[in-house]
């Protein structure tokens, strides 16, 4: 069994999202045999079936701890976890502990994945979605990213960073605006074709000249510095992933961290906030930007990657991107709906920018 390798199985049991196929069951109880403590109860409590990935919460006597089946690569997963080992013990900072195995080791690999035990925060409770809620989070992911500087991956992990792929993002975003624009073409007479059609050299001519941008930045400058000048990005930093409990907040499921410029999870954490208020707020972003920096103060070069990175559609292409995959059922008339938001999202978008842009003297942004 534990020479099996595990495969995603989101096909297996799609009406149960807690499912888990009985062989990770029992490679489950085998990764247990490598830890000191007695299990008295586990359950599954999260997966990824898409991916081959798990979470357990186990209950034993030396108290409450998460059981996880990371699903990326082994040499990918241990750099993750050399990062929160690093958070916790170099920095004290509020992630997770890792229980090391009878062996003193950070992790158990079987069935082709990495394995590993962390503690179990009791009490977890999402903060709100206001805007105090938001400062919260803010400082939160400031802190967070002031603390991971300085992290040295173990020598038996992959290095994992975005920091060259600034370009080939980019890129990439122009050049699926094109797929787009055929697809909508091919599929005419879905109830989004013709909004998207109507756009979509606008949403191109965008990301073409943020591409542009990109080569006059302080882009070459940040990356040559290296990594131990960048820290660490989260990449799915939300509510869900940074709570409050035992009077502090909490950052969990770090399995997704890598090298990069940092502010880019600041400028995801913006737009969803944009998108959830239905409007730009330049107010709320004022205050967002602030309670990051009394954290961790954003440079000049930092802040203009801000503003160069909101500049890309980003609404637009995370919405839209799912039609590759089935034209006749993501372009909806829902689809269209959020597309007629995010449109006028877009109209609302560029007087802030020049308005963040002229926050900091010698801010620049798209024109």
């Amino acid at each position: 069994m534990a020479d099996q390798l595990i495969k995603p199985w989101a096909e297996e049991n799609a009406s149960d999202s807690l499912y888990v196929p009985a062989y990770i069951e029992d490679m489950a109880q085998e990764v247990l045999k490598f830890y000191e403590f007695s299990v008295h109860h586990m359950a599954v409590m999260a997966t990824k079936d898409k991916q081959g990935g798990a979470i357990w919460k186990i209950d034993t006597d030396q108290g409450p701890f998460s059981l996880k089946l990371l699903h990326r690569r082994p040499a990918h997963s241990k750099f993750s976890l050399g990062a929160q080992e690093y958070l916790v013990n170099e920095k004290k900072a509020n992630v997770p502990a890792i229980i090391k195995t009878k062996e003193g080791e950070n992790d158990v690999e079987m069935g082709g994945k990495l394995w590993f035990v962390a503690r179990w925060i009791e009490s977890l409770e999402k903060i709100p979605q206001d805007l105090e809620g938001t400062k919260k989070l803010c400082y939160t992911l400031g802190e967070f990213h002031k603390l991971s500087k300085g992290y040295v991956p173990p020598a038996d992990a992959e290095d994992i960073s975005r920091l060259h792929r600034w370009p080939r993002a980019y890129e990439r975003i122009e050049k699926k605006l094109d797929w787009f624009r055929n697809i909508a073409s091919v599929y005419s007479d879905m109830p989004a074709s013709s909004t998207i059609l109507s756009v979509i050299d606008m949403f191109e001519n965008q990301a073409s000249q943020a591409r542009t941008c990109l080569e006059s930045s302080p882009y070459k400058e940040i990356v040559s510095r290296g990594t131990q000048d960048t820290g660490l990005v989260h990449q799915d930093y939300g509510w869900g992933n940074a709570q409050f409990a035992d009077d502090r907040m909490w950052i969990i499921d770090l399995d997704g961290v890598s090298f990069d410029i940092t502010i880019r999870d600041l400028r995801k954490l913006i737009i969803d906030r944009m998108y959830y208020l239905e409007k730009w707020d330049i107010n709320w972003i004022r205050e967002m930007i602030q309670a990051y920096e009394q954290a961790n103060p954003i440079t000049d070069e930092s802040y203009e990657m801000l503003l160069l990175d909101l500049s890309l559609p980003n609404l637009f292409y995370k919405n839209i991107k799912d039609i590759v995959y089935s034209p006749t059922i993501f372009m909806t008339e829902k689809l269209d709906q959020e597309l007629q938001l995010i449109i006028e999202l877009d109209k609302q978008k560029w007087p802030v920018l020049e308005e963040l842009a002229r926050d900091r003297k010698g801010g620049k942004t798209t024109p």
